[in-house]
């Protein structure tokens, strides 16, 4: 196996960060495909040229999706990268993973491709990086054997991932873990056959604080919230503060819809305007917490600065609730899908078509009603328009708030 020079490389070793570079040669040196991956990486920097062909018509028989072609432009020069496919794998959920889980997956990528992995990558899937076009037929088979599966690529839905939930976290509403994994199952043929115009993510966070940063990077945001009122131990407010929070900058300033007071004596909250954006819960944590009924705010539309400018998601279905078999959740994404397919071009997004259709022929199609809570800055000048019947509707629930005291979304 030839031995490369790399001091371009080893200047990336030096410092007080983990470098990749020490990965890639602790793989180089028992596995020939991580080496010339090395060599050509170093090449790489020193002719400021990358020489990686992306895409192509590679994969395993049956599927459309979860593996990405990927081949050097110099064969010649570094013969054992001329494949070097990356293959996704779908991950548990919350990637909870046992010892011995690890290590058979390690043993495959170690036995049919580089050496190297990417725990994880952005979507959310194991990646192992290099294969060989004709290891990833009996690479699959040794993975589905044991039980795992490819993930998503190209034009379809990506795999859905969701943060650890009630696994490990108090502050979850819904359990992210199961309604990750039932969605999974249900579209395993979005998954796996490309279909869609474009890409599609689906992540379930339990809260606001939103751990998977959903609100930034799916298309479908699944954001555990709740209806009560958020409870109030004075004394735990009053610790906090002893603790040396300033509570009227850390909290009370900071509320985005200013819905919080304190007088050094008592903390109130005017729950009709609390936003539930987990800020004052998560900065008060032992003097906080939901109450009432638990489940998601449904949001849609965000994605990365591709094609056109970065987008956030937006509130859809203010309240939803997630338990299985997820009826309404899967209804709800095939309308959206359904309308979709139907509005976009290739590469199109599914927030790019909403922008460009508008909201009001969104929701229209998927047979959701306008809420206040759709609507994004400024508040005063909402993208859609309210009709007669809206208004009608907004009258009948403000009569039936009255007759029973309760908020109702």
């Amino acid at each position: 196996m030839k031995k490369y020079d790399t001091p371009l490389l080893d200047e990336l070793e030096k410092g007080p960060f983990p470098s990749f570079v020490k990965e890639i040669k602790k793989a180089a040196a028992k596995n020939e495909m991580a080496n010339d991956e090395l060599g050509q990486l170093e090449y790489s920097f020193k002719t400021n040229r990358g020489y990686w062909k992306h895409g192509g018509i590679v994969g395993v028989l049956g599927y459309g999706g979860g593996v990405i072609g990927r081949y050097s432009d110099l064969p010649d020069m570094f013969p054992e990268v001329k494949f070097f496919h990356t293959v996704r794998i779908n991950q548990p959920s919350g990637w909870f993973y046992t010892t011995k889980a690890l290590r058979e997956l390690m043993d495959l990528c170690d036995t049919y491709g580089s050496g190297i992995t990417n725990m994880h990558g952005s979507t959310g899937d194991l990646v192992f990086l290099g294969a060989r076009t004709e290891d990833l037929e009996p690479l699959f088979a040794e993975l589905t054997s044991r039980g795992w599966d490819l993930g998503g690529s190209g034009s379809a839905l990506r795999t859905p991932s969701c943060c650890v939930g009630p696994a490990r976290c108090e502050w979850a509403n819904y359990d992210t873990l199961e309604a990750c994994y039932q969605i999974t199952q249900e579209f395993q043929d979005e998954l796996h056959r490309p279909a869609f115009n474009y890409k599609y993510k689906i992540k379930f966070a339990g809260c606001a604080v939103d751990c998977v940063a959903s609100i930034a990077r799916a298309d479908c945001s699944v954001i555990g919230t709740w209806k009560g009122p958020i409870l109030i131990d004075q004394d735990a407010v009053r610790w906090h503060e002893k603790k040396g929070m300033d509570i009227n900058r850390e909290v009370v300033d900071m509320c985005p819809t200013q819905c919080i007071s304190y007088d050094g004596k008592e903390l109130k909250i005017n729950n009709d305007e609390c936003n539930r954006c987990m800020h004052c819960i998560t900065r008060l944590h032992k003097a906080l917490k939901p109450s009432g009924e638990r489940g998601a705010t449904i949001c849609i539309g965000s994605k990365a600065p591709i094609v056109v400018g970065s987008l956030l998601s937006w509130v859809i279905v203010p309240f939803m609730k997630m338990e299985p078999p997820y009826t309404e959740f899967k209804e709800l994404t095939r309308k959206m899908w359904d309308w979709w397919d139907e509005n976009s071009h290739p590469r199109e997004r599914i927030g790019e078509v909403i922008e460009m259709k508008g909201m009001r022929s969104f929701l229209e199609a998927i047979g959701v009603p306008p809420f206040p809570q759709q609507i994004k800055e400024p508040r005063k000048d909402p993208f859609f328009f309210f009709t007669e019947g809206d208004i009608e509707r907004f009258k009948k629930r403000e009569e039936e708030e009255k007759k029973t005291g309760k908020f109702i979304f």
